[in-house]
């Protein structure tokens, strides 16, 4: 049986079914932090240094800048230069002066963290497995109707 956002946090009424919504996506993405926080934390990783890294091998074998980390970034209030500080001091990252403006820093994934970050693609398939409760249509309407609330 699945539990609603109601019995989860113990509130019968909401002002409005768009109230019920927000607070609902809120919570949800409280637990899928949760979910998440426990799978990076055995390879020694936040969501937003895996989130870095991730965006540094998008880009790879071109390096980005930290304001282009800033930008891809899912979580807006990170610090991106003390995040890439952290990866740059386990050897995932690497900095270097930019060739065309040498007040900018370019950051590079290194072999060691892409490395990493293979492990974690084979495990990371298998955890979304786990917590996988919609189908691929459910996934595809959620994905159009987040959208659809942000405009």
């Amino acid at each position: 049986m699945i539990m609603g956002i109601s019995e989860d946090i113990k509130q019968p009424v909401f002002k409005s079914e768009l109230n019920k919504a927000v607070i609902n996506i809120i919570y949800t993405n409280s637990w899928l932090n949760q979910k998440q926080i426990a799978f990076f934390k055995p390879h020694g990783l936040t969501t937003a240094q895996y989130n870095i890294l991730r965006i540094l091998r998008g880009q790879f074998p071109n390096p980005a800048t930290v304001n282009l980390l800033i930008e891809r970034m899912l979580d807006k209030s990170s610090n991106a230069s003390r995040i890439v500080d952290k990866l740059e001091s386990k050897g995932l990252v690497a900095r270097k002066q930019c060739a065309n403006d040498r007040r900018a820093v370019d950051v590079l994934i290194t072999q060691a963290g892409l490395d990493l970050l293979g492990q974690i693609d084979d495990e990371l398939k298998k955890w979304e497995e786990t917590i996988r409760n919609l189908s691929e249509e459910e996934c595809a309407q959620l994905n159009m109707l987040l959208d659809k609330m942000r405009g």
